[in-house]
């Protein structure tokens, strides 16, 4: 490969491309640097973790109870979520132990963030006893690669130190399957399964033969087209439709707004369907049975890519198939895993639904995620048969005055729910209906079972609170006081929902009008 010859540099001998390089080069010097300095400390502060329960004979979870504490401490005074601090906590005693030649390096700026995060990724799955050999080479390895060549050199040199064969280490590996979300923009999600490669391209392959077919079936003549036996807008369904009399719109301007708030389940697969038939411009096919999702928009007017035929499918096979192994099954029939549908919880509000350009003001919301497309969100309301919170909010502040329901539930946690929306704990999005209610001041210690003395937190965050030094009481308003081990306070307030009346400022009238 060769390069034809630069220009020559400007007269005062300072080439201008070359002293911005210079800057750049010295800014990412800086930022290594420090971002490994911050790494060590965050070390010191794991050990800090670990020399609390030096010397005892201490259970896991206390070990575990130590660390969330010091982690909490560092992510509420940073205004950080607690878990991806102490993920950083872990990740950075796991650096400074077992990669001190690639930390070094990095200090020094020689290394960037990726090329770090090579070397971690590809030396962590080695024995303990291997991963000083590695970091060594791998630090040497790095000069003058690129980060993606880097994770190719050291995939080789990883092979070589394992003390065992591919094949046994595979079989650790199916113990870490799983699925993942991890959230986008505009309303969309990546839907990540960690499989073993086989299963993973095998499925990735059924998945395009599907989509293939089906693009391959729309241009042929005569394709039928599913009816809408299942359409969820007829008068007689007995679902819950979205509109002025469900939401008591009745009632909007007489001091509160209103909005639908609950969990809905079972209708993402109509949604689903419908999203399908719309993309593909076939809307008779819109409520078609389960399974008809990915094929309902297969005929004319159909203009998915494979992309997105083969999302189509795969949402529709996840929302609507009962799995063949189910252990659940007595007999032929189908067992109780196929009659599970998917939950979320989902806030609509009342007078974005009745005008829709309303939605940017206060869009309906996915809690724990985002907001959502409103049509999304009618849609939702609309098909599922699980009963809505109606919430009145203060039009103003958008505090939650008071909930109510047509059906007989438990009047605290539809507040509850409403109120907090989410776990309660500094910087967490859990979902209230994932969460656990928790007094604030014990019940054991004379606590009410009481608004003004619950509140939600996850699993993880409710134990957090009962066994590690942070403090906790619910002030009025529903606002939830942290009192960390070191004696800072944090508070955390109610998400207030969009008020209903909001104040323009009044423009001066033109020149030349008398003002009355």
């Amino acid at each position: 490969m060769s390069f034809s010859t630069p220009p020559p540099s400007s007269p005062d001998g300072s080439d201008p491309l070359a002293v911005v390089l210079g800057e750049v080069l010295e800014a990412d010097a800086a930022l290594a640097s420090a971002e490994a300095r911050k790494t060590r400390a965050l070390a010191r502060a794991g050990r800090l973790a670990i020399d609390v329960m030096a010397g005892q004979r201490a259970s896991s979870r206390a070990a575990e109870m130590a660390l969330r504490e010091v982690a909490s401490e560092i992510a509420a005074a940073g205004c950080l979520s607690d878990r991806s601090v102490q993920a950083q906590i872990e990740r950075a005693l796991t650096l400074v132990d077992h990669f001190p030649a690639t930390v070094d390096a990095w200090e020094a700026g020689a290394l960037s963030r990726a090329h770090v995060q090579a070397i971690v990724d590809a030396g962590t799955p080695l024995p303990v006893d291997k991963r000083a050999e590695f970091d060594v080479l791998a630090a040497a390895t790095a000069e003058g690669l690129s980060p993606g060549r880097l994770r190719a050199r050291l995939a080789t040199l990883t092979e070589r130190l394992q003390p065992t064969t591919i094949t046994e280490r595979h079989r650790r590996g199916r113990e870490e399957r799983c699925v993942r979300v991890v959230r986008g923009e505009n309303g969309m999600s990546d839907l990540i399964a960690t499989l073993p490669t086989v299963l993973a391209v095998g499925i990735y392959d059924r998945l395009t033969q599907q989509s293939r077919a089906l693009i391959d079936a729309r241009d042929e003549p005569g394709l039928p087209v599913s009816a809408g036996a299942g359409d969820t807008s007829s008068s007689g369904s007995d679902q819950s439709v979205v509109s002025g009399a469900a939401f008591g719109i009745d009632r909007i301007g007489r001091g509160s707004d209103e909005r639908l708030e609950g969990e809905t389940v079972g209708a993402m697969e109509a949604l689903e369907r419908d999203a399908t038939a719309a993309t593909a411009g076939a809307g008779a096919g819109a409520g078609a049975g389960a399974g008809a999702g990915a094929g309902a928009g297969a005929g004319a007017g159909d203009v998915r890519s494979t992309d997105q035929v083969r999302a189509d499918i795969l949402a529709d096979l996840l929302l609507t198939a009962a799995p063949d192994a189910d252990p659940t099954r007595t007999d032929d029939g189908p067992g109780t895993l196929g009659a599970i549908r998917a939950r979320v919880q989902v806030v609509v509000p009342a007078l974005s639904v009745l005008n829709p350009e309303r939605e940017n003001i206060d869009p309906a919301e996915l809690v724990g995620h985002g907001p959502i497309d409103i049509d999304t969100a009618r849609r939702l309301a609309e098909t599922t048969r699980v009963p809505w919170d109606r919430v009145l909010t203060h039009p103003v502040t958008g505090a939650v005055l008071c909930t109510d329901t047509y059906q007989r539930t438990a009047a605290i946690d539809r507040y509850l729910r409403a109120r907090d929306r989410h776990c309660r704990w500094p910087g967490c999005t859990a979902p209230a209906v994932r969460c656990e209610v928790d007094h604030n001041l014990d019940y054991a210690l004379g606590g009410k079972t009481h608004v003004c003395n619950l509140c939600h937190f996850c699993q993880r965050h409710h134990t957090q609170k009962q066994f590690t030094r942070w403090q906790v009481r619910q002030l009025p308003g529903g606002v939830i006081e942290f009192t960390s081990p070191t004696g800072r306070v944090y508070t955390d307030h109610p998400l207030p929902y969009s008020p209903a009346v909001r104040f323009a400022r009044e423009e001066p009238p033109p020149s030349g009008v008398p003002v009355r």
